[in-house]
C-alpha cells in the first residue's frame, strides 16, 4: 500500500517520469504504464491545488468580513 501522497512527492515522481520518458529510457513495455501513473500524478496535483485555492479563498473572504466595519 502507497504511503499518504502528498503534492511535493507527487510533483517530484511526475517530474521523474516526465524525464525518464523525455529521455526516452522508458521502455515500450513499461511506458503506458508510467503514463497511467503521469495521469494519476496530474489528477492528484490538480485536484490538490483546487482544494489549496478554495481554502486560502475562503480564509480571503472571512478575513474581509472582519475588516469590514458593521453598520
Amino acid at each position: 500500500m502507497e504511503q499518504k501522497m502528498n503534492y511535493e512527492s507527487a510533483y517530484k515522481e511526475l517530474q521523474a517520469i516526465a524525464k525518464e520518458i523525455e529521455s526516452e529510457s522508458v521502455s515500450v513495455d513499461v511506458l503506458a504504464e508510467k503514463v497511467k501513473r503521469a495521469s494519476e500524478l496530474i489528477s492528484f496535483c490538480q485536484k490538490k491545488l483546487r482544494a489549496t485555492e478554495e481554502e486560502v479563498n475562503n480564509i480571503i473572504k472571512q478575513m474581509e468580513k472582519k475588516d469590514t466595519p458593521e453598520n
